[in-house]
């Protein structure tokens, strides 16, 4: 695998694909003192080839403890651009996998078109800001692979037609790839989540059912926690010191493991109160005018009434004539009562003095209206009842992104964005979601968002300070209140998590950096597009991935029973939507289906999801295994 970057994630990625997937990985990184970058146009050859080439292999000689160092057999590469000669070098003509992580679309593009054309069957993954441009880039370059794969199939040198299906190109953005780990963070506290077809999943580790105690085994059991382990957090370690982690536990095998904690899948979800029920295209007259303005109105009507009713006592009038007479009166239409009773003229000129009043309300309600009607097209106001919600700062890319899957799982929130025409202003206004324009470092802005009735708080806005000043002065306001934030450093945001959670021992922060988020994403895709995400168990790690069952013995043909592997690989759900029809007959596109029986046979054209452990996964796919040590 072969890692290109300028930033963070580069280096996140890279830790991942060793930890995780056990992968042998050359990482492409700027030198560590760089000038500032000039225009690539203007570079001259030689003046980069001189900073290009210099290949330096370290070997992790600490106690293991950084996520960042290198193992034996592992290199990194100092180039200040990724041209042909340093990719060359990086061997990406015999990887399997290249990733771009340059924080620069241009320069992800370059360096993906020169390695398509260095190596055809080459598996990339770019990160680009521009989704739309990421489309057309995803299409051309796989159009690319396909055209040179023909080419050396027709020459005679192609190699075995079902690894083609594993040359593609994958593009992610930050946004896209930290949104289901943020919204599950918000939800549930954690950020082992996998994104298995727009279904979020969580593993949850839970303590040895108590004697007569019934423990809910939610999807289904993944793995069995070590046996001296009884810390719901996790215990690293523990399986030192006792049995170790059991991963994909048959059922007996979970029947018979008394007193041993396990970690199970669910499904992410909310269970909150929603937001008060709206009809659609009415607004209600609360809205419509203040409360002045409706007090003003009411005053009003009050005086027209009474001056009906006195024009009846004095006039024994008809009711109907008398509220006639007086309207004309107030509106100035009347003739003058000159020959009429003293009570008569006294009521005349009152009405007219009330008709003098209505005039500025009224043209008072219709600027409101008018404003209101206006306001509503573009944002809502967060509604006066509302509590159980989650408040998001920051309307970015991420936190746009962030918003749209919230609101896919119908949890109510609240945005707080300082800049009206931010890019999340129209998805809000689109979705209909409450927002208060304002700087939330400025005092009652938070308490515009009803941050104390919030069940969570979500900053992420581009500035670090700006995040940790909300979540310390939510924090003030609500000590309880779980919080999330996100930070660009990810040693920082590591102390910062630190320190709040000695700070506020009985509340659930959680700060996390984008790269620490997007790092799993990437690697998934480097491993190939069937990889929907890993969660760890303890020391060791499960995968999860979606499979078309055609080309596997081990699943096509089989019942899910018999495709069960303890220990190596489970399948989980079905995707109905890609066969059109499921086990029992549901409808085309209904989704995965989780419970599946163990009679259900597996065919050619299903497509499966499952967890897998590494060496299994690797079985499926025909690849040998590193050894984890």
């Amino acid at each position: 695998m072969v890692v290109c970057g300028d930033d963070g994630l580069a280096h996140r990625l890279a830790a991942e694909l060793r930890g995780v997937y056990r992968e042998q990985v050359v990482l492409v990184v700027p030198p560590a003192r760089r000038t500032p970058p000039q225009p690539m146009a203007g570079r001259a050859r030689a003046a980069s080839a001189a900073l290009f080439g210099r290949m330096v292999t370290a070997v992790n000689r600490g106690t293991g403890d950084s996520d960042d160092t290198l193992v034996p057999d592992e290199r990194v590469m100092e180039a200040a651009d990724p041209t042909e000669a340093v990719l060359a070098d990086a061997g990406v003509d015999r990887a399997a996998a290249l990733a771009l992580v340059y924080d620069d679309d241009e320069t992800n593009i370059r360096a993906a078109l020169t390695a398509r054309r260095l190596n055809p069957r080459l598996r990339l993954v770019l990160r680009l800001y521009n989704r739309r441009l990421g489309q057309h880039i995803e299409e051309l370059l796989d159009q690319a692979a396909e055209l040179a794969a023909a080419t050396a199939g027709r020459g005679g040198h192609g190699g075995h037609a079902g690894h083609s299906a594993d040359i593609t190109t994958t593009v992610l953005s930050d946004a896209d790839t930290t949104a289901p780990a943020l919204v599950a963070t918000a939800l549930v506290g954690t950020s082992k989540v996998v994104d298995a077809e727009g279904l979020l999943l969580r593993a949850v580790e839970r303590r040895p059912p108590r004697p007569g105690e019934v423990a809910d085994p939610g999807l289904c059991t993944l793995a069995l926690l070590s046996a001296t382990s009884n810390d719901p957090a996790g215990a690293e370690g523990s399986e030192d010191s006792g049995d170790g982690p059991r991963l994909l536990p048959d059922a007996e095998a979970v029947a018979a493991a008394t007193g041993r904690g396990t970690v199970v899948l669910e499904q992410v979800s909310y269970s909150g109160p929603p937001l008060p029920a709206r009809r659609a295209g009415v607004m209600p007259f609360a809205s419509l005018f203040s409360a002045r303005l409706r007090w003003s109105l009411a005053g009003l009507v009050a005086a027209v009434v009474a001056l009906a009713v006195a024009l009846i006592v004095v006039t024994d009038d008809h009711p109907l004539h008398a509220i006639y007479i007086t309207l004309l009166d107030l509106f100035a239409i009347n003739e003058p009562a000159l020959g009429a009773p003293t009570g008569q003229q006294v009521l005349q000129l009152l009405s007219g003095l009330v008709g003098l009043l209505l005039l500025p309300v009224l043209l008072a309600a219709v600027l409101e209206a008018l404003g209101t009607f206006r306001t509503a097209s573009a944002l809502r106001r967060p509604p006066r009842g509302l509590s159980g919600h989650v408040v998001l700062l920051g309307l970015g890319k991420i936190g746009t992104r962030v918003l749209t899957r919230l609101r896919e799982l119908h949890i109510p929130v609240v945005c707080v964005e300082a800049d009206p025409e931010a890019r999340g202003m129209a998805v809000a206004r689109r979705l209909r979601v409450p927002v208060v324009v304002g700087d939330v470092t400025q005092e009652g802005v938070l308490e515009s968002a009803k941050i104390h009735r919030a069940d969570a708080l979500l900053a992420l806005t581009s500035v670090d300070t700006t995040n940790l000043e909300a979540v310390l002065y939510a924090r003030s306001v609500r000590p309880d209140l779980r919080a999330v934030l996100r930070l660009y450093d990810d040693d920082f945001a590591k102390a910062v998590y630190r320190t709040l959670r000695t700070a506020h021992p009985a509340a659930l922060t959680r700060s996390r950096s984008v790269s620490h988020l997007a790092a799993p994403a990437f690697a998934g895709a480097m491993m190939g597009r069937q990889i929907l995400g890993a969660i760890p168990v303890e020391r060791r790690v499960l995968l999860f991935a979606a499979f078309v069952v055609n080309g596997h013995p081990q699943l096509e043909g089989r019942t899910v029973a018999e495709a069960f592997r303890p220990g190596a690989w489970r399948v989980l759900a079905l995707d109905t939507a890609a066969r059109g029809a499921d086990a029992r007959g549901e409808a085309p596109g209904s989704g995965l289906v989780w419970d599946l029986p163990d009679t259900y046979v597996l065919r050619a054209g299903d497509r499966v999801v499952l967890a897998a452990t590494r060496r299994g996964l690797a079985e499926l796919l025909g690849r040998r295994t590193r050894s984890s040590r």
